[in-house]
């Protein structure tokens, strides 16, 4: 019995050779297959998850922000890809807070992207900011401005391409002061009633106050309001020196024509309009003083290249959703190639080392560690007088940007002091 164990044990050659070659034959078929999943991995598209409101009061500047990051994403894979990998954007429309952190969920498990990117409405904004946290996911709020969401709402997987609140009211604000609009002025404003709304109007007390302004009224206006004939029979009742709007979207639009049609005549300015709602808005409806992160004019080569290639291809001047979603994606390819990773942790290593980046500007931008905003310049803009505009997108005149050539970029930007923000 145990003589035939142990010749059991005992292995021939030709039995050790068989044994050598299936051993060998596993070996290699393992290494076929670990080879064929790791270039398989490496060509898969990188996916980014891309919410943007397409519809509601928000939605025209959404369709501006989908084309926008689109033509970056043709351009980057044209040219090769990331890491040769191709970029797959998957756009859709945030609807709402709810709706937007509830599509953001289930990008990260059912997509597997790997950020997650977009966004106007500050609300929604601050859900998906939620999600990103839970998941440790990198999410680059890109249009989203309330002050709350680089403040006590942030956290460490969330960076913010758009300028805060703060900017918007100091960048308009320096302007009407210069214009002798705030010192002893009674100012009667509107706000829309949602986050970023509220942001806007406790900054512009703010501004007002200090500057010897004093607010005599602030009508909270729900964000799907379409006349404002109650509001306008307010203000006309108040007599004030400047009305001042705290509203967003297509709202404003909505405002300042029913303003001209209703003949009022005391000054207007705001602390929110993107170029897309001045336009909208007409020549000889708009007036006044107002902010803008970018604007179609800017004389850089960058900025007018890519005002020529996205006119060609849209058949329209792109305004500033169209232009931030556009170098938001640029900036997250270079992270992504200067790391040689999709990895959360590592992008948010490189963003937080405040690398620079080309966003068609003069003047560099990069991001703040301590808050991850992106520190940029600014512009105020008011009406070119009447008669000078040369087609219905040229009525607008931009002045300097803000903060001056030889001024640090956070020079209007909320001072770490002043901050909340623990990541």
């Amino acid at each position: 019995m145990e003589s035939k164990q142990k010749q059991a044990e005992v292995q021939t050659p030709s039995s050790q050779r068989r044994t050598l070659l299936q051993a060998g034959a596993l070996v290699v078929g393992g290494a076929a297959l670990g080879f064929s999943s790791l270039a398989g991995a490496q060509s898969s598209p990188i996916k980014i998850g891309h919410l943007t409101p397409m519809t509601g009061f928000l939605g025209a500047l959404g369709e501006y922000a989908t084309q926008g990051i689109k033509m970056a994403a043709e351009e980057i894979n044209v040219a090769g890809g990331v890491m040769g990998r191709q970029l797959d954007v998957m756009s859709e429309d945030s609807v709402n807070p709810q709706v937007a952190s509830q599509k953001a969920q289930r990008m990260i498990e059912r997509d597997n992207v790997a950020v997650l990117m977009g966004e106007i409405n500050s609300a929604a904004a601050l859900t998906i900011s939620q999600v990103a946290a839970r998941n440790k996911k990198l999410f680059m709020s890109i249009g989203a401005r309330s002050d709350a969401l680089r403040n006590k709402d942030c956290n460490r997987y969330t960076f913010h391409v758009d300028i805060p609140v703060t900017v918007m009211v100091n960048a308009a604000g320096e302007a009407l002061l210069r214009e002798g609009l705030v010192k002893g002025k009674k100012i009667f404003a509107l706000t829309s009633d949602y986050l970023f709304g509220h942001d806007l109007s406790r900054q512009a007390k703010r501004f007002f106050t200090a500057n010897g302004g004093t607010v005599i009224g602030d009508e909270l206006v729900p964000t799907d309001l379409t006349d404002f004939s109650p509001q306008l029979i307010k203000i006309r009742q108040a007599r004030p020196d400047l009305v001042a709007t705290n509203l967003g979207g297509n709202q404003v639009t909505n405002f300042v024509k029913q303003y001209a049609e209703f003949g009022l005549t005391y000054p207007v300015a705001g602390f929110n309009l993107n170029t897309a709602d001045a336009w909208a808005a007409g020549e000889g409806n708009l007036g006044g003083i107002w902010p803008t992160v970018w604007h179609h004019e800017l004389k850089t080569p960058g900025s007018q290249a890519f005002v020529e290639k996205f006119t060609k291809k849209y058949g329209r001047i792109p305004e500033n959703h169209a232009w931030i979603e556009y170098v938001s994606l640029k900036m997250l390819a270079q992270a992504m190639n200067a790391t040689k990773s999709t990895d959360t942790d590592k992008l948010i290593a490189y963003f937080e080392s405040e690398a620079q980046f080309d966003i068609l500007k003069a003047r560099k931008a990069y991001f703040r560690s301590w808050d991850h905003q992106l520190m940029q310049e600014a512009y105020p803009f008011t009406v070119k007088p009447k008669g000078q505009a040369k087609n219905k997108q040229d009525f607008l005149l931009f002045g300097e940007a803000v903060p001056g050539a030889n001024e640090p970029l956070d020079k209007l930007a909320p001072p770490k002091s002043e901050s909340t923000c623990k990541m």
